[in-house]
């Protein structure tokens, strides 16, 4: 087993890796390989962390590393890091090989100055690389309450005293939507792989309609497209037949979905008033496909 920089001649080997470990694992399909295929010029990517794992001189993990920040509570920015795509091929999964490839990432990463990482997974997996939730540590999650203990978002402090006493809210990078930013150009990437089937199953990140928030739990909540297919991004009350059931503006949507603020609450540790609910929306909502700009 060796650990090494990715070169440009692995890139197409890496991305058909990444989508293969990916596939409906956090969510129906994936946009991990297309989001790696899109940051390697990203300026917030970090080509000193771009690790491809082999075994025998065959690629068998993949990770990368971007630059990322916090807005803390008096509005100013302090900056942070994430990482992922984190990938391993199916053969040689749960034989301990992505925490070795995780573990090694991280060291170099703390010789490199990266004090603080944040990221979106399984506690299960990353609590053996030092992770913890990040609600512990007062790092919200933007789309989330802030006071909930949001159970898949993660962080760890590599430098000790790094984070300090502070208190804020992270947002993925940009990059990390540029399949939701461009997505016929994912679709036309995508095609250039062999065909698999999109499933929602448990275990996966939760699901919300990018139109109006709504949970999707289970394909009969998905919307459908022009062509009888699922649509996996939009709730059946969103989207029928490839098209919105609802010509609207972000704010109107707010409005419609408020009234069910008493079901919603139904489901929450702590009830919220209509307003409450309300804000929280103006904080989600611009974040979701349909409405982000």
């Amino acid at each position: 087993m060796n650990i090494r920089l990715e070169q440009p001649n692995d890139y197409r080997e890496v991305e058909n890796l990444t989508r293969e470990s990916f596939w409906n694992v956090y969510r129906p399909g994936c946009t991990e390989h297309y989001v790696l295929n899109q940051y390697r010029t990203n300026p917030d990517f970090i080509p000193g962390l771009d690790l491809v794992m082999t075994e025998d001189d065959k690629i068998i993990g993949h990770v990368m590393f971007s630059k990322a920040e916090i807005i803390l509570d008096d509005g100013s920015h302090f900056p942070s890091w994430t990482f992922g795509p984190i990938s391993i091929h199916p053969d040689y999964k749960r034989k301990g090989y992505g925490l070795k490839l995780l573990n090694y990432a991280l060291e170099k990463a703390k010789e490199m100055g990266i004090g603080l990482l944040q990221m979106e997974g399984n506690i299960e997996f990353y609590k053996h690389a030092g992770f913890g939730l990040a609600s512990k540590m007062k790092i919200h999650y933007h789309a989330e309450p802030r006071d909930a203990e949001v159970p898949y978002f993660l962080a760890q402090e590599l430098i000790p005293g790094y984070w300090g006493n502070r208190e804020g809210t992270y947002c993925p990078p940009k990059g990390y939507f540029v399949a939701d930013e461009n997505p016929e150009a994912f679709e036309a990437y995508d095609a250039t792989f062999p065909q698999k089937k999109k499933t929602l199953q448990p275990g996966q990140l939760p699901q919300f309609c990018q139109s109006c928030g709504m949970p999707l739990t289970k394909n009969e909540d998905c919307g459908i497209n022009a062509d009888g297919s699922t649509n996996f991004d939009y709730c059946q009350y969103c989207y029928k037949e490839g098209k919105f059931l609802q010509d609207c503006t972000m704010e109107e949507m707010i409005e419609h979905c408020a009234q069910f603020v008493d079901k919603v609450n139904k489901q929450m540790h702590k009830p919220m008033t209509k307003d409450e609910y309300k804000k929280m929306m103006h904080g989600f909502f611009p974040m979701l496909k349909r409405w982000r700009k």
